[in-house]
């Protein structure tokens, strides 16, 4: 058992593959089949491409307030590869590697983003919550969706997502909690990215760990180095398969590095240095899995050239569609709060719609 083997007390952190990808923990390689890991390497190449673009066209003024993922895409990418079709995730807000792995296309992530609510409205089969801002309550809707499973005897876990600061939170306590005391088949990745917005990891808890805060509700506890999409693989594999057999809950901090700002409000220049950021990026998860791939004959720069031309084209493309069709219209403002427009709605509704009327008559 990995979890068994790290203590969360200590500073003892979980790695398969180093920043060179090479292979440090043999017994811990996950079996993962070749296509599965370029599949799992390609969706992580497009999360970083439609995240660079993302943040140039928010420059641009061609779309809203966007929170960047470059950096984070192992801790996102290698869980969902270790999860089943059935299982669920409840996101925060920077889980759009994670989203694209589990069948949110990058039209709906885009459109969010754009201002269009209709970007949350995933496809039927697809098992994932849409964006959550509140900080924390993500964790509290995890809990349910897996005592839900648990009372309904399903074969599915439930996986969510929160930052180092959302730690912090009283949700986040609250949803350990209730996963804890109920034994529910919940798996809560901490994605400590070492800020809390501006503020230091090391000024937002005192403890240790953030893993080791998984002693308090009393379930395993464990510490991963978040930029080995392998080492994160083995984990969520393990957590999952503890849950499914009915042994409740895990917390795993995966230690990793926001490489961009917060959001596009967020300016980190103001409270990091740019030592410490050209430092994380010898570390990056894209480069040490890239590196990985090649050693095992899968991958090279021929075929890196091709994906990287592929991903500019399909990015740009479906922007194109999300600017030509992606306009909120008067009816999603709307219609969609409730089941029912109220008649509260429905007056501000046609108030609006003679304003419209009005002011295209002057």
């Amino acid at each position: 058992m990995i979890a068994k083997n790290y203590d969360p007390l200590k500073k003892e952190m979980f790695q398969v593959l180093d920043k060179d990808g090479k292979i440090v923990n043999k017994d811990y390689e996950p079996s993962i089949d070749n296509d599965t890991l370029l599949h799992m390497y390609k969706t992580m190449s497009l999360a970083r491409v439609a995240d660079i673009k993302a943040l140039q066209y928010q420059r641009q003024g061609r779309m809203l307030t966007f929170a960047p993922v470059q950096g984070q895409e192992a801790a996102q990418i290698g869980p969902m590869a270790a999860l089943e079709k059935q299982d669920w995730v409840s996101p925060a807000f920077r889980e759009q590697a994670a989203m694209l792995y589990r069948g949110v296309t990058l039209k709906q992530a885009y459109l969010y983003w754009y201002g269009n609510e209709w970007g949350s409205h995933f496809d039927k089969d697809v098992n994932f919550l849409p964006v959550n801002v509140p900080i924390g309550s993500q964790v509290g809707h995890a809990a349910g969706l897996a005592y839900a499973s648990k009372v309904k005897k399903e074969d599915a876990v439930t996986v969510t997502y929160i930052g180092d600061g959302g730690t912090s939170h009283g949700e986040f306590h609250e949803g350990m909690n209730f996963a804890s005391v109920f034994n529910a088949p919940m798996i809560t990745i901490v994605q400590n990215n070492q800020y809390a917005i501006s503020t230091p990891r090391a000024k937002q808890t005192k403890s240790e760990t953030i893993a080791q805060k998984a002693l308090a509700y009393g379930i395993p506890g464990i510490l991963v180095d978040g930029n080995d999409v392998l080492a994160m693989y083995a984990v969520v594999k393990e957590a999952r398969e503890r849950a499914i057999k009915g042994e409740g809950p895990t917390l795993i901090e995966a230690f990793t590095y926001r490489l961009g700002p917060h959001t596009t409000s967020d300016d980190p220049t103001i409270y990091r240095k740019d030592e410490e950021v050209e430092e994380w990026k010898l570390k990056d998860p894209l480069i040490r899995f890239r590196k990985y791939l090649s050693n095992k004959k899968l991958w090279n720069q021929e075929k890196e050239d091709a994906l990287q031309k592929e991903l500019l084209d399909f990015v740009g493309t479906t922007f194109k569609e999300v600017e030509q069709t992606g306009e909120a219209t008067l009816d999603d403002v709307f219609d969609y709060t409730y089941a029912e427009l109220t008649d509260e709605l429905k007056k501000q509704k046609a108030t609006y719609q003679n304003y419209l009327k009005e002011s295209e008559g002057k």
